[in-house]
């Protein structure tokens, strides 16, 4: 017993540090999904509900039920590997007209995750998630011809979420939690005022922590079926920084809240190797309307933000076998909504709908020890920006801008999942 307390802090120190290190040097887009290298494999069909993985915590507490007796640890790592490229023309502005392509404004990205629950009994599972649950890095040729409308954008979080779940009968499970997070932002455009090649950039930027919290429960209604509901709150950020423009500095306030999201997963076993899995997934992004910056000395409006997102949906089927008592596949295929249309759609994150290819599989060296793949192929459907004087981002100095977006991303995660 000695030796498993031991080693379960080594193992949970070790997890706990890979993902603060890991996260600090990339996120990822600005709602990261890739938080299970487990579910990676199925498109996230089926997240939410109990088994081998204490991952599904992230999106449902409630499936935390499905842990074993003792300690469980579970860390995660994902490299995204983007490819976007904006192409097109500005026109009517200070550059009169340029079609200096963005180059690949994506980079690449490592976005880890952690867990540890600890069961004292048939009642009780406690545990604890850290991720990072938004994130955006996005990159485009330092002169290209939006440069005015944006240079360089950054999202980096940490969220920390410790929950607690419990077990009321053979059919039902509820669970709650509470989230801590931390969140950086730093948006950049070409300074206008700065002369000839415009070397000089604006920026707004800011960091901040806020609370919120998750709640869930898993059904089982009949033998071989489970659903589960999760919640994960919006978070209400002030962040506190700066505002560069045209040469000046000022001191500002930027309030923000990240969506709450809303899920419901199935798992219906279909033969005793055999399980259909699936998800339908609601993220509130409308509640992030259009955040203003204020000076911190005189309280005016200095800037706003303009995001104006539709909500996002996001729908998942896919399917396990187990090939053995060590080897499982899976795969599964998903569909997003995405929150941004082309009325809305900018230079940062020209977002659209999208399909999810993935496959992954589980390997069980021992009663102890697992081992989870996943690999998923993300096609962008065809994406256009028309910033023209009905767009939110507009500005007659800077011109009109029209564009075609070419983008894929590829997806490769693994785990290692340790039951003590």
């Amino acid at each position: 017993m000695k030796w498993a307390n031991k080693n379960t802090i080594l193992f949970a120190s070790t997890a706990i540090a890979f993902s603060i290190a890991a996260t600090a040097a990339h996120a990822g887009a600005f709602a990261i999904r890739e938080q299970s290298a487990y579910f990676q494999g199925t498109s996230f069909a089926g997240y939410g509900t109990s088994g081998e993985t204490i991952s599904a915590m992230y999106w449902n507490p409630a499936a935390l039920i499905g842990a074993q007796m003792g300690w469980t640890v579970e860390t995660h790592g994902s490299v995204i590997i983007p490819n976007s490229e904006i192409n097109g023309t500005l026109s009517g502005g200070l550059l009169g007209t340029s079609s200096v392509g963005s180059g690949d404004i994506g980079l690449d990205a490592v976005v880890p995750a952690t867990y540890i629950s600890y069961r004292p009994d048939e009642k009780w599972v406690f545990g604890i998630g850290i991720n990072s649950p938004f994130g955006l890095t996005t990159k485009p040729e330092q002169n290209w011809a939006a440069q005015f409308y944006s240079r360089s954008s950054r999202v980096f979080s940490i969220n920390v979420n410790p929950s607690v779940a419990y077990q009321v009968n053979e059919m039902i499970a509820l669970a709650v939690g509470v989230q801590v997070q931390y969140l950086d932002v730093s948006l950049k455009s070409a300074d206008a005022t700065s002369g000839a090649g415009f070397p000089r950039s604006n920026e707004i930027y800011g960091d901040g922590f806020g609370v919120g919290v998750t709640a869930g429960v898993t059904i089982k209604p009949v033998e071989g079926t489970e659903i589960g509901i999760g919640y994960r709150s919006g978070v209400g950020h002030s962040l506190n920084g700066q505002l560069f423009a045209s040469g000046t500095r000022a001191e500002i306030d930027l309030g923000v809240v990240m969506p709450d999201m809303v899920n419901i997963s199935a798992k219906q076993k279909i033969t005793d190797k055999m399980r259909l899995l699936g998800t339908v997934e609601w993220t509130n992004w409308s509640r992030l309307k259009s955040p203003v910056a204020t000076s911190t000395v005189t309280g005016s409006a200095l800037t706003t933000l303009h995001f104006n997102y539709d909500d996002g949906w996001f729908f998942s089927v896919g399917g396990e076998y187990d090939f053995n008592e060590k080897l499982t596949f899976r795969a599964g295929v998903g569909y997003e909504l995405s929150p941004i249309d082309e009325d809305i759609r900018s230079t940062r994150l020209p977002d659209n709908n999208r399909w999810w290819l993935s496959a992954g599989a589980s390997y069980n060296f021992n009663k102890h020890m697992s081992f989870d793949v996943g690999y998923t192929h993300i096609l962008t459907e065809d994406t256009n920006i028309n910033i023209d004087p009905s767009h939110q981002d507009y500005n007659s100095t800077f011109g009109t801008y029209v564009a075609d977006v070419d983008s894929n991303v590829n997806i490769l995660s693994a785990s290692l999942r340790y039951k003590f």
